[in-house]
This record gives structure tokens, sequence and C-alpha cells, in this order.
């Protein structure tokens, strides 16, 4: 979020303060000032804020151009490199507690996006134009690992990431920090340089000078600090200070009664700044942060210095900001060797997943391109949590003194439709089946020896219940082994997915192989499936467990296999969902390759074997029309998209009411004819669409054999919204008319 206001002041009202710098004469500047002229110099990135700036491919809605992706990153970086510039990344690795609720304010807020999204592709069968982007899943998880694999430097944070790279950049004396967020203005540290006005080519951006702006708005430097925090920051919600706010514009006004020619949030920053400015009126006070001048109440207070000294970093005059607790909330279940261990992969970008459960005991996962109209398909959180459960039985066995206490539950963050998030949902620890006693984390992570290779597999294919795979490790490519696994708990833990969606799921993963990022951008999609849209989401949210998975086991499969780069590209995948649900030959679908296809029914029939094990018995179900339109037997309702039958319908139970849907039928009806119409253009391009109806499955849960025991810890497990746990399925759904 940054400081509310101030960065569009500094665009719009401040051009004395945006300095357009060339980054190739600024590195060579930089190193002519060390002693030895030898040191390169070091430019630190915000990875977090450049994200959206990184992924330029076309498509996004699918579930991500990975390898395109990659090209693209690599290209960024060695741009950079050529320049003798050394990069030194940073992302966001915790969440703060105090920070909990913007970050609630900003998922919800996406959701509404997110809705649009879907409604828009609903109607046009295309993706959305314009502004109206959403990052592919996963893309912050899986960068970090790009990053590495590129040979570059790459940080998690253990507290807030501003603050880290602000603190790094001024203790290693970098050139700049490379980011978008106006509290790197306030922070007193290296140049704040913008990635949004970044041009490439040049290697040309804007500099946002400190002092410059200083010196317009009449402040030191050490008075930012206070400013950000009356205009409203990650700490200082923007409504605590608004009455402040007000008595400062009241007296601007006064003295500037004619209007300026500036924006009214320019005129905002500016008021503040004379009211700042104005508090200091003796040399008594010019050391303090919050002058007693400033009449607040003493929460507001206490919550202004938490403000702050936020700001404040190592060396700086001030009260240091508490350093995040070096112990674990778990400490009783985990060796100090295996905390070391995780601190240190956690920092260096090396797993994923684990700090958070054994270090803070708690686990977020933002926005998913999911349809919150969608009734048959669960939720990822969802359909994931069992082998969460497993991961954090894994990852917090019995206490060191053989008590047989369980451990306390996980709070989970994860955003879902109908998911409120107005308190975590609690998840308890449910043990993986082993063949032998559940082996401590001191031996899987620090042992050595084939016996305990072998127990790595075990853990790993255990915690997706698919241990009868191990005789396809070292048999096929660890990424395709990877997929199978996944493909097999996905199928296992959703009943409505059809052998046609688990066709176009390995299909994809084993045409991939022979794809050049060239070839897979020149996919021609005649519509987009807004169901093949969230299971492409989905996919991609099964590999970053995977990842999770692996880093808990001891890593018995080598990271790189577990990218999308290696196993999954959205245009491809949604390619194959198509032709999939529309009859195509398996011949076809394999794209006429003779290895591809036996790879794929190898593959197939592990997956349909393992299944069958389990009872669950995949049905045919072929949708292959074009955007899912509803019929006139159910007329969409207002504001949801729903039928008007709310029967077992999770707005009923109490979940959380979403805006969306259409606002009256004539909207409905244009859908309609509008689908028709892409339908008629699938007939043209495939030859062979054919009608059909299925009905919508009853809503479903979770398998029972990942359900946790009874517990007494209030409301663990319970999920709000339209989604909740139920019993395992004891058959699968019938087959469509």
């Amino acid at each position: 979020m940054g400081v509310k206001g101030l960065q569009y002041f500094m665009d719009r009202c401040c051009p004395e303060a945006c300095v357009t710098v060339n980054l190739r004469e600024m590195a060579r500047r930089q190193v002519a000032r060390t002693p030895d002229n030898t040191t390169s110099a070091t430019l630190v990135v915000d990875g977090m804020a450049c994200l959206c700036h990184w992924y330029t491919c076309r498509d996004w809605v699918c579930g991500g151009q990975w390898r395109e992706y990659m090209d693209s990153l690599k290209n960024w970086v060695e741009t950079f490199t050529s320049a003798g510039i050394r990069l030194v990344f940073f992302f966001d690795g915790v969440i703060e507690e105090q920070k909990r609720q913007e970050w609630v304010k900003r998922r919800c807020r996406v959701n509404g996006e997110i809705s649009k999204i879907f409604q828009y592709i609903k109607v046009h069968g295309e993706q959305p134009r314009g502004d109206r982007v959403c990052i592919p899943s996963g893309l912050a998880t899986f960068t970090c690992f790009a990053l590495r694999l590129l040979g570059q430097e790459v940080f998690c944070s253990v507290r807030e990431a501003d603050y880290e790279i602000a603190a790094y950049a001024r203790r290693q004396g970098c050139m700049g920090i490379l980011g978008q967020d106006s509290d790197f203005i306030i922070h007193d540290s290296a140049p704040y340089l913008s990635v949004a006005k970044l041009h490439i080519s040049s290697l040309t951006t804007v500099l946002y000078d400190r002092q410059r702006l200083c010196g317009a708005i009449g402040l030191a430097v050490t008075q930012l600090p206070l400013l950000a925090c009356l205009l409203g920051n990650d700490v200082v919600s923007e409504e605590r200070m608004h009455h402040i706010r007000n008595e400062a514009m009241a007296t601007h006004r006064k003295k500037h009664p004619s209007p300026q020619s500036r924006a009214p949030q320019g005129q905002m920053v500016l008021a503040v700044s004379e009211f700042v400015s104005n508090l200091w009126c003796g040399e008594e006070e010019e050391t303090e942060y919050i002058p007693q001048s400033l009449s607040l109440s003493a929460p507001d207070r206490k919550l202004m210095e938490k403000g702050i000294f936020s700001y404040l970093l190592p060396g700086q005059e001030a009260p240091q900001q508490d350093a995040p607790p070096s112990h674990s909330a778990f400490e009783n279940y985990i060796s100090p060797a295996i905390l070391k261990v995780c601190r240190e992969k956690h920092v260096a970008a090396e797993d994923f997943m684990v700090y958070g459960v054994v270090c803070e005991g708690v686990l977020e996962c933002s926005n998913s391109l999911e349809d919150e109209e969608e009734n048959e398909l669960l939720p990822q959180a969802l359909v994931y949590r069992p082998c969460r459960q497993h991961i954090y039985s894994l990852l917090l066995p019995n206490k060191h003194d053989g008590s047989s206490e369980e451990p306390p539950a996980i709070k989970e963050w994860f955003v879902y439709p109908g998911n409120p998030l107005k308190q975590p949902d609690l998840v308890q620890p449910v043990p993986i089946s082993l063949p032998c006693d559940q082996p401590s984390l001191d031996l899987l992570w620090l042992g050595s020896g084939p016996e305990v290779s072998a127990l790595r597999l075990t853990c790993f294919l255990s915690i997706f219940d698919c241990q009868e795979f191990s005789q396809l490790y070292e048999v096929i490519d660890d990424s395709l082994l990877a997929a199978v696994c996944l493909v097999t708990y996905i199928v296992l833990q959703v009943p409505t997915l059809s052998s046609e969606d688990m066709d176009a799921y390995l299909s994809q993963a084993v045409c991939l192989k022979l794809k050049s990022p060239q070839e897979l951008q020149q996919i021609k999609l005649p519509f987009l499936s807004s169901r093949a849209v969230q299971l492409g989401s989905l996919y991609v949210r099964g590999l970053s467990h995977l990842l999770g998975a692996n880093c808990a086991s001891g890593c018995p499969l080598p990271r790189a296999a577990l990218m999308p780069w290696h196993s999954f590209d959205g245009r491809l995948f949604h390619s194959k969902y198509l032709l999939a649900h529309s009859g195509t030959q398996e011949t076809v679908l394999l794209d006429g390759d003779s290895s591809c296809l036996s790879l794929f029914l190898q593959l197939k029939e592990n997956v349909t074997e393992a299944c069958r094990r389990r009872n669950r018995v995949l049905q045919s179900r072929p949708r292959p029309g074009a955007p899912e339109q509803r019929t006139k037997q159910e007329p969409s309702d207002k504001h949801t998209g729903g039928p008007r039958d709310f029967s077992g319908d999770w707005r009923e139970r109490g979940g959380h009411q979403q805006g969306g849907g259409w606002s009256n039928r004539d909207e409905a009806r244009r859908e309609q004819s509008e689908s028709k119409n892409l339908e008629k253009q699938w007939e043209r391009q495939r030859g062979h669409f054919h009608p059909h109806s299925y009905p919508h499955c009853n809503e479903v849960g979770l398998q029972g054999m990942s359900s946790p025991p009874k517990q007494s810890r209030g409301r663990s497990r319970h999920c709000r919204g339209r989604f909740q746990l139920a019993p395992r399925w004891s058959q699968p759904p019938a087959p469509g008319p």
C-alpha cells in the first residue's frame, strides 16, 4: 500500500522530486566512488512490486505461460548484469499481524475483480482486455525459484519486506531500490527508483528524490515518518487519523483560499505537511518523532509510535523495533538444529510453506482465479487442505518428551469464495500412513544413506496418498512423476472431475516436452471456458503444494522438477481441455506423436488404477459447448448468477455474500446469444461440437480419510461460506444424460 496519496502527489504534483536517471550511468558513478573501482553497483529489487511488470505474457487467465515467462525473466536479468549491475531480490516471506487487516482488505478487493473476470469470460469467451489483469496463481512463489535458477541472489523476509529491503540497501550502500512503494521515500535509505517507469531497453527510470521532496513540502527527512502515519499507511489506517487530516485541510484552506493548480489529493499532502511542520514549536522538541503538541489519545499515540518506528532502520536514532522472535511457536516439537535449518532455507528462498508452519504457526494463500458462481468445483484452499494437514503432521511430530499431546492447530488465512477472512481457519495436523513409525525431521532433513532417501520419497508420496507411484521413480521424468501424483490427488479430491479432465491434464504434461515457448504462444483457442480457467489455476496451486510437501519430506525430488515451466502451460492445457471435451481421439490429443501417446496411455493407466483402488471410478462427462450459459429453466439470480432455487446454496448457510452477476434478464439473454455465436464458431473450427447437458452435482466436501480427529479447539477446521467439509463420498457422481 505505501503511504496514502504520496505516490500520486510525487508523480502528479511534485515534478521537482521526479528525476529521470540512467541506471547504467548511476552504476558507473557508484563504482567510481569505490576505493578500488572493482565492486559492482548493487540494485536491491522489491520482487513483489515487479511481478506484474515481469509477467508480460499475452495470456494470463489460463494459468500462466511459464516457459515464456522464464525467457522474459532471463532477458530482464541479463539486461542489468550486462550493464554491470548486481541484482539482489527480496520477496515477502511473512505477513505481520499488524498488517493483517490491510492484507484482508486487498484480498477482498481482488475477489471483486476476479468475479468480473469470470463474468467477462462467460459472456465473451475470451480473456478480458485492458487493465483488468490478474497475474497467474503462484507467480511470486515460483519466481523466487526461477531467479535462483538464473543465478541471482534472492531473499525471503522474516518481517516486513519493505523494512528489510531498506535496511539492506542502507547497510550495503546500494545504488538504489527498484520498486513501486512510497514507503521507500520515507525510509532514509538508498534512492527510490520506479519499476513502473522503467524502460528496460534504455535502462532509464524515475528516481524519487527524497531531499527535493522535503524541500517542496517544507519538511525535514526525519519528519517524513510522522507525515506517512498521518496520511495513512499499513500500520496506521487512513481512517484512524481522519480527524487530524480534516483539521489540517481546514487550516490549509484558510491560509490558501484560492484554489491551487493541484489535485485534491495533492492539497491533502501539502496540508498535512504544513500541519506537521507547525507541530515543532521549540528546540527542545526537534528530536522527538511525535511532538507533545500533537493531541492524541493514548491508544492513538501508541499506534503512531509503532508506525513511526517501523520506518527507522538500524543505526538511526530511536527505539528499534523488536526483532522477530528466534524461537518457534512449536519449539517443543522441533529440535534446535531443524529450527536453524528452517530459518536459513526460508531466508535463502530455498523452501516453501515450511517456515510459516514451523516458526509462525500460520500459513497464508492469496487470491486464485476461482469462480464464485461455480457450484461443482471446490476451491483450491479446500481441495489441498488434506495434503496440507499431512504436511503439518510431518513437520510437527510428537513432543521430544515422548508425550502424546498433539501440536496446536495451524492458522490458515486462505482466500476462497465465501470466506470473509474475519478470522483464520484452524487446521489440525493429520498423520500420514507409513509402513513404519513417523520419522523425525532430523532424520529426514539431515540424515543420509539410501534408506533415508527411500524414506523421503515414501513420505512425499504418502502426503498425496500415492504410495504406489514409487515404482515410477527413476522410470519417468521427475516432473512427470510429480504431475501424475498431482492429477491423481485432484481426481480423488474433486469427485466432479471427469475422464476428459484427466486426459487434458495428462496430455498437456506429456506434450509440453515437445513445445518451444514460441510454439506455445501460437496456440489458437476458439474460445475460453471458465471451468478450464479454474482447473488451470487449481493445477498450478497444486504445484506449490507439491513443492511444500517436497520441502517437508527432505527434498526427494529436485526442486526444478516441480516448477511449472516443466509441467504446465496455460494455453496448452486449455487447448487440450477443449479437445478432450469435444471427443477428440487420443492420437490427435497427443499431437500425432506415437511416443507421447504411449507415455500418455501409461500414465493414464497409472492414475486410473490408483483411483480404482480407492473406489473412485472416473466417468466420461464431456462438456463441448462454448462458455457456460444459463438455461431458461434456471434463471439467473440478481448479483450472483446462481439459480433461484437456493437449496444447498452456500449463502443459506451463513456464507459471505459477494457482489457480481447480472443485474437483469436482458443481460442474461445477451449472454446466451453471444454464447451461441461462440458455439457456432467452435463448430466451424473443430467440426465436432455436440450439444450436451449435464446436471450440477450436489456440493461435496473433502474426503474423510484426511479429516482430523475430533478436537476441542473451538471452531477448528470450520469452513465458512458455501463449502463445508463432508464425509467421504462412497460412490462417484453419476454421469450426465
